[in-house]
């Protein structure tokens, strides 16, 4: 073992080279088998150093090239979904997962860059009316609708994005009553999420539920719409409706799904049932990692910041949205739900945003040059193998 007492020290500082000349050490050799440092017998030796140590530090810093404050963020979509019959007999959930809308519609619909779109309906009274939503979903939301002038600058094209999407939602409902396949006992909560450019709007019907995870945090992007909550239940007095047991009418849990006709008729009523969604919209940034979709049996179980944490970590394991969804499945079967479970999650960024440690600079050893007493003990203390004999004054 070396001791070493620096006893003089000359730094001479170039454009990018660190050099250190003619250092002097005070070295010791520990004897064998001996870790107490003050047995140790010293030496003296002068030890000639040159190195060089690459600083990366230019000679004028106001050249140096700065990032703009806000980079224009855009989002790179994917998604994985997962759906599972749970403890249920039958399964009556569907959804939705377009991550490339632009070029799933073709020429029909001019959309920006990237766009994408997703939907959850969560059936009840059968699977009829959710089946039913899915399959002419595209009709109902992009025949003859533009989005192309759609960006985070235009209010008027976002307005008629979501007036848009009211009418599609307000369209579909009455679809599920003038279908005679569809029975008039069976309904269907709905939640779509559109992505234009960098705008997210969320539209929501009902008691699945839309989260974004803006760093770590859990943004809850849509309210459900249960009787028992105050706003519900006020509109749904207001209507003439009751809440019994925390039901609509002591029959259905939610305050708002599409079909249902045999509580909405006669058609043009009032009914306290209604299908008009509500809207959230945000602009994404590169703050936000990832949204999740998903049906009343996930949320029945865990909460929003409990999702988002799931995932937050399953990507960071493995960089898979689709596992994720298997994992959020998972877990509310392990927390026994009692429903059907569906979830889908879309990521929009690069999955790692934990900042990494600067990379530790590092030295380059140009030349080490020593006089010939000090390399004569050292060639004699490496030969002796740190026996007792062996120790230079």
């Amino acid at each position: 073992m070396l001791i070493c007492d620096d006893r003089r020290l000359e730094m001479v500082a170039e454009t990018e080279t660190v050099r250190v000349l003619d250092v002097q050490y005070r070295c010791g050799v520990v004897g064998k088998g001996n870790n107490n440092n003050n047995d140790a017998d010293l030496y003296d030796c002068d030890v000639k150093v040159e190195f060089e140590v690459d600083v990366n530090v230019p000679d004028d810093a106001s050249n140096v090239p700065v990032e703009p404050d806000t980079l224009q963020f855009v989002p790179c979509i994917r998604s994985g979904s997962c759906a599972d019959i749970g403890p249920r007999r039958f399964m009556e959930d569907e959804h939705i997962r377009i991550d490339n809308l632009s070029s799933y519609l073709g020429s029909v619909v001019r959309c920006p860059s990237p766009s994408a779109f997703y939907g959850v309906f969560d059936g009840h009274g059968g699977p009829d009316a959710a089946a039913y939503i899915k399959k002419n979903a595209m009709r109902f939301f992009f025949e003859g609708v533009d989005f192309s002038p759609v960006s985070e600058s235009n209010d008027v094209a976002l307005d008629e994005v979501e007036n848009s999407f009211r009418k599609a939602f307000l369209l579909a409902d009455v679809a599920l009553a003038d279908d005679c396949t569809v029975s008039s006992s069976s309904g269907t909560t709905a939640l779509t999420a559109l992505i234009l450019g960098r705008q997210l709007l969320i539209a929501n019907a009902g008691d699945c539920r839309a989260v974004l995870c803006r760093r770590g945090e859990a943004i809850d992007m849509s309210q459900d719409h249960r009787p028992i909550y105050a706003s519900e239940r006020q509109r749904v007095m207001n209507l003439g409706g009751y809440i019994e047991d925390g039901y609509l009418n002591g029959v259905l849990s939610v305050s708002r799904a599409l079909g249902d006709w045999d509580m909405k008729l006669p058609r043009g009523s009032s009914s306290p049932l209604i299908a008009e969604p509500e809207f959230q919209q945000t602009v994404l940034t590169e703050d936000d990692e990832f949204l999740i979709i998903g049906c009343d049996g996930i949320w029945d179980v865990m909460t929003s910041q409990d999702a988002v944490s799931i995932v937050r970590r399953g990507l960071r394991r493995h960089d898979n949205p689709e596992q994720c969804a298997r994992d959020l499945v998972m877990e509310a079967l392990r927390k026994n739900t009692f429903d059907n479970l569906t979830v889908i999650v879309i990521c929009f960024s690069p999955l790692d945003h934990r900042e990494s440690s600067p990379t530790p600079k590092q030295q380059k050893v140009r030349c080490v040059s020593l006089s010939e007493e000090a390399l004569c003990s050292l060639k004699k203390l490496l030969d002796s193998n740190g026996d007792d004999d062996c120790k230079y004054t």
